[in-house]
């Protein structure tokens, strides 16, 4: 009996596989605790189908997010802090005011949890932050930090 997996099982493949298995083996176990699906041209023929339209829409995001990092490599962010008597900012600048001042002036979207930091920006001056876009994307955004 042919059957296409639907998840991995040890000892036999991964999902995606078409393998021939023996009839109780397949049916009993694989089909009835829903490793497998029976091997039938339609069903196989539905789930090339639908790797293809995953694999469609994954080039679609890695477009999208490679399209969004050009445009965050090529921008200048600005922020305005406010600055103590010893010339240092009051608190430090924290992902979530990067991310709005992004949303605010360029209309870009990033999730504060994307972006990240190599030290805390305590000062007035240029700095770079990194920013995860998904599909292995990654865009370095410059941050201009002016006191107030």
């Amino acid at each position: 009996m042919k059957v296409l997996l639907v998840k991995d099982v040890k000892g036999l493949g991964k999902a995606g596989e078409v393998h021939e298995v023996k009839d109780g083996y397949g049916k009993n176990f694989l089909i009835g605790k829903g490793f497998a699906k029976h091997g039938t041209p339609e069903v196989l023929n539905r789930y090339k189908s639908e790797q293809r339209k995953i694999a469609q829409k994954e080039a679609e995001e890695l477009q999208e997010a490679k399209e969004l990092a050009e445009k965050i490599n090529s921008t200048k962010l600005t922020i305005r802090h406010k600055i103590g008597a010893n010339g240092h900012l009051i608190g430090s600048v924290t992902n979530k005011e990067i991310s709005e001042a992004l949303s605010t002036q360029f209309s870009i979207e990033i999730d504060k949890k994307h972006i990240s930091l190599e030290k805390k920006i305590k000062a007035e001056g240029t700095f770079e932050a990194t920013c995860k876009l998904g599909h292995g994307v990654n865009a370095t955004l410059k941050i201009d930090i002016i006191g107030e």
